[in-house]
């Protein structure tokens, strides 16, 4: 890949800073004197076409999370560029999440500055990330509008009759304070983000007999079974699987049972105050069992938050906090869904992930090219941002001993071009317009040729783009415990050695490329393309290509 004078990354096509409207005396100091500036972009877009019901109740309990500005974004910027940049003396030498808070976090003044803020507000202040990036803060309605300058209504949607709260208008904050504050969430509790997932509704579920791709079966089909045999099973390796459910433990045991897998038992990492529904369990299953089926010694981290977005904010600060190696995401919305305030903070969060060499897959959707519904063409975020790899669908066929045959696009795979992410470096030698496309990557995602997953007490077929995410995710873990024992580094940001190894030689050896098939707006082709970016990957090749 050639190096770039622009960062790799490409910056946000239509970037919303925060208004500081008056330069005033400190805040702690003279209170009364602030001119309050208002957050732009933070209002959800679903009150737009709803009815408005009352006021929320002044007692109700709100958490909320404040992400704080991060600092010399220029210098990020630029380290960003040369540690992603193969000719760069500096490529792959990551930061650890302190050297990222001590350059590019927010000051240990600014975070004390902003928690005094919120306390003097009556707001009881929480945890502080280690990135010094997002503080969260509780307290009653009524202490939530006060601190935030805004009213909260209860509204229904006209569209499908959910009701929640949201802010009215753009929260406000005293100037100083904006100055250093990019979004708060959780002033609204729309639940937005859906999974990925799709069953195959052609067999029905039964207790006893599974249908689909097998660990077995999976594995003979990506080239991983000499690999797991060779013992690089993602032993040593960390997947963590960013959630907005809770699953079942039992449904866990009885896949693991079928198959004669004897993984380590996931553990649940909460995030926002964690979440107890359990009405996209399916989801987390088909996570945690298609990562179990392909990397066995991997150690499986749940991350789990409510779904909203204060929920968002909180599960994304978590995950880079903690700077889990490998991160999986099967959730998503349209682009143009995401507040422009949170779209500009989870960025801030995937820039930290790609500073420390975290590799992030998250399923492009599964509505094809329109992923807003409207019969237009759309994508879906977070694939969209180009800190993460974007992993779409194929329909795979296999051979004798389920051996790899062939794989074309599936029409359900989410692909196209961001309507708000400039295009990053790496992606240059394939885009040449102005905005990124997705997917990056894909694999098996359509149902009918999807994995038997064990899940509400039966066994069913699923596939969706949130079965590729966790597929790559698993691949990764299995290329992590390899290195480790050759030597050689992590996997590292994930777009940077997938599309420096895709532009290679070894391109065709390395992955499946599938060449024919659309997802509406887009047809697949040779090389990459919108529907199914470069393909699956051929793990042998794959690894020997990299590793030796």
């Amino acid at each position: 890949m050639k190096s770039r004078i622009r960062p790799v990354i490409g910056l946000l096509a239509a970037p919303l800073p925060i208004i500081a409207l008056a330069a005033t005396p400190a805040f702690a100091a003279q209170p009364a004197a602030q001119t309050p500036a208002a957050l732009r972009g933070d209002v959800v877009a679903a009150v737009s076409h709803s009815i408005r019901t009352g006021d929320v109740a002044a007692d109700q309990r709100i958490s909320v999370a404040v992400s704080l500005t991060q600092r010399d974004t220029a210098g990020l910027d630029t380290f960003l560029n040369r540690v992603t940049d193969p000719s760069s003396p500096d490529y792959q030498h990551y930061l650890t999440v302190d050297q990222f808070a001590q350059r590019y976090g927010a000051t240990q003044d600014t975070v004390a500055k902003v928690s005094a803020y919120l306390a003097g507000q009556g707001l009881q202040v929480g945890q502080v990330t280690a990135n010094r990036l997002t503080i969260e803060a509780s307290g009653t309605a009524a202490q939530v509008q006060k601190a935030f300058g805004t009213s909260l209504a209860n509204y229904r949607d006209n569209q499908d009759g959910r009701t929640y709260f949201a802010n009215t208008g753009a929260p406000q904050l005293p100037a100083d304070i904006a100055s250093v504050v990019t979004d708060v969430s959780g002033l609204n509790s729309y639940a937005k983000f859906t999974h990925d997932s799709v069953k195959n509704t052609s067999p029905a579920a039964s207790s006893k007999a599974p249908t689909g791709l097998s660990p077995t079966t999976a594995r003979s089909a990506y080239n991983l079974t000499s690999a797991i045999s060779a013992g690089y099973t993602g032993s040593g390796a960390t997947v963590g699987l960013l959630e907005f459910s809770g699953f079942k433990q039992s449904d866990i045991t009885a896949y693991d049972k079928q198959f004669s897998l004897k993984p380590s038992t996931p553990t649940v990492v909460a995030a926002g105050g964690g979440t107890t529904d359990l009405s996209g369990q399916d989801e987390v299953d088909l996570d945690i069992e298609v990562v179990q089926a392909l990397a066995p010694g991997a150690t499986v981290k749940v991350y789990e938050a409510p779904n909203s977005d204060a929920g968002e904010t909180a599960i994304y600060a978590k995950l880079v906090s903690d700077n889990v190696p490998v991160i999986s995401i099967s959730w998503g919305t349209d682009e143009a869904d995401e507040t422009a305030s949170n779209r500009v903070a989870v960025d801030a969060d995937l820039q930290e992930a790609a500073a420390q060499g975290q590799s992030v897959y998250a399923a492009s959707g599964d509505s094809g090219s329109d992923d807003a519904g409207n019969g237009g063409t759309s994508v879906d975020f977070p694939a969209a941002d180009p800190y993460v790899t974007g992993a779409g669908g194929t329909t795979l066929t296999t051979g004798s001993g389920g051996a790899w045959s062939k794989e074309t696009a599936w029409s359900g795979s989410g692909g196209g071009v961001s309507s708000y992410f400039n295009t990053p470096s790496y992606q240059t030698p394939v885009n040449t317009g102005t905005f990124r496309t997705v997917p990056d990557v894909a694999a098996v995602a359509d149902p009918s040729t999807g994995w038997a997953i064990y899940t509400g007490g039966s066994w069913n077929e699923y596939g969706g783009t949130s079965a590729a995410a966790p597929n790559w995710a698993a691949f990764t873990a299995v290329y992590n415990s390899e290195a480790k024992a050759k030597g050689a580094a992590s996997f590292g940001f994930a777009n940077s050695r997938i599309y420096t190894l895709a532009t290679s030689s070894s391109y065709s050896s390395a992955f499946h490329d599938a060449k024919t098939g659309s997802n509406g707006a887009y047809k697949a082709g040779t090389g990459y393309d919108k529907v199914t970016g470069w393909g699956s990957y051929n793990g042998a090749n794959f690894l020997k290509a990299e590793l030796g």
